[in-house]
């Protein structure tokens, strides 16, 4: 077995979602979420199929993510995941309605900082065993930091 770092391609004010699933499916389901929830959202999405024809299958309304999340699914080549690029919304609008898509397994990371998929690399193929979400600690909130992030959450509607 052989582990490899891939760094996902993120554009500028997108996020990403990267999960696993188990099913032919998926790729349709989650472009009903996501046009189910948001008629704003902009967003691609490519599922790595694992079984049959072992295809990348695509889905999305806006053909730069569509693509981009298809470079993405390349350089990673993990059997049954997953990626969403979407913009004009935020992950959080979306999740749970991702999770409760019966094909659905796992969601592995959901944000908008630099990714690095960490995977193994068998004979048989590749699978994740992690994701790099930003960056790490730098210190502990302040009560000043702790304003300033009560303020932003009014300021996008997250609180009242």
């Amino acid at each position: 077995m052989e582990t490899k770092i891939i760094p996902m391609e993120i554009p500028e004010n997108c996020n990403i979602i990267i999960g696993q699933t188990h099913f032919i499916k998926t790729v349709e389901d989650l472009y009903e979420i996501m046009v189910g929830i948001s008629s704003q959202v902009k967003f691609g999405i490519a599922f790595c199929e694992a079984s049959g024809d072992c295809l990348i299958r695509i889905a999305g309304n806006e053909q730069n993510l569509e693509e981009i999340a298809t470079k993405n699914a390349q350089s990673l080549g993990a059997g049954h995941s997953f990626i969403i690029l979407l913009k004009e919304a935020f992950p959080i609008n979306f999740l749970n309605a991702i999770k409760q898509c019966p094909e659905v397994c796992h969601i592995y990371c959901a944000t908008a900082n630099p990714v690095q998929v960490i995977i193994a690399e068998t004979e048989q193929g590749r699978g994740i065993l992690g994701i790099i979400d930003g960056f790490s600690p730098q210190g502990v909130e302040s009560a000043d930091d702790a304003t300033v992030r009560k303020q932003f959450l009014r300021q996008i509607g997250y609180k009242l």
